[in-house]
């Protein structure tokens, strides 16, 4: 029997304006500087997901003119975000965009998870389809927040990203009455809201190398990677 094809997959990826984005940061990182990190990471997002072999198409939802540029590439398009009412709404453009050109899936990323993994990101895809899940949900590092979200089909559930998302979209899930399961993937575990979530990414990117390339870039300039200094071998014993 000819195998059977695996589910049209869509990634969802909102963007915020980059020039209001990470307000949080507002205390160690000024506009620029914040809109010059915000926009690193989107692109080490996108390129990680275009590498990802079971994403048939990728969305960026977006309203802001410099990421529609940034959003080039074999499987990408833009959606405009004409209301920018939050991650939420915007993904939800997405799911519609899914739904209307006959995709089986949505995957809903956030654009400032830069260590994303492409093959982590295959094996959520795997585990739903070979589990035959409605909703896979992938909590943050503190456990409480959602950073990605895999629905099927694409409208199973609605999307509530924000504080406290992982156990709204555990109790939406449960309400529908989805087959679905929380799963962990190292590489999505963190978001940068924070200047915590700041100098842990600058930490893990310090001691990794290759990842997240953009990022690393940015932090750089902004003199904020902490570098593990060179490991150098004892010197040899002198001869007698």
């Amino acid at each position: 029997m000819p195998l059977k094809p695996p589910p049209r997959t869509l990634a969802v990826l909102p963007v915020k304006s980059f020039g209001a984005a990470k307000q949080r940061l507002g205390a160690q990182l000024g506009t620029g500087a914040r809109q010059a990190l915000a926009q690193a990471m989107f692109s080490d997002v996108l390129g990680s997901l275009r590498h990802v072999d079971g994403i048939e198409a990728i969305a960026v939802v977006t309203a802001d003119r410099v990421a529609e540029s940034a959003a080039f590439g074999d499987r990408v398009l833009v959606l405009p975000d004409t209301e920018e009412t939050g991650q939420s709404q915007a993904a939800l453009i997405g799911v519609q965009w899914a739904l209307a050109h006959g995709f089986e899936r949505a995957l809903l990323v956030p654009g400032d998870t830069p260590l994303l993994d492409p093959g982590e990101v295959q094996d959520l895809l795997d585990i739903g389809e070979e589990r035959g899940l409605r909703a896979v949900i992938v909590p943050d590092r503190h456990g409480t927040g959602t950073n990605a979200l895999l629905l099927s089909p694409p409208d199973a559930m609605e999307p509530s990203f924000g504080p406290g998302s992982r156990e709204r979209h555990v109790a939406g899930a449960a309400a529908a009455g989805l087959r679905y399961a929380v799963e962990e993937a190292p590489s999505l575990v963190l978001d940068v809201d924070t200047p915590e979530d700041l100098a842990e990414l600058a930490g893990k990117l310090g001691g990794q190398r290759g990842h997240a390339p953009m990022t690393r870039g940015a932090l750089m300039q902004l003199d904020r990677l902490r570098v593990p200094p060179p490991v150098t071998a004892d010197p040899a014993p002198a001869q007698v």
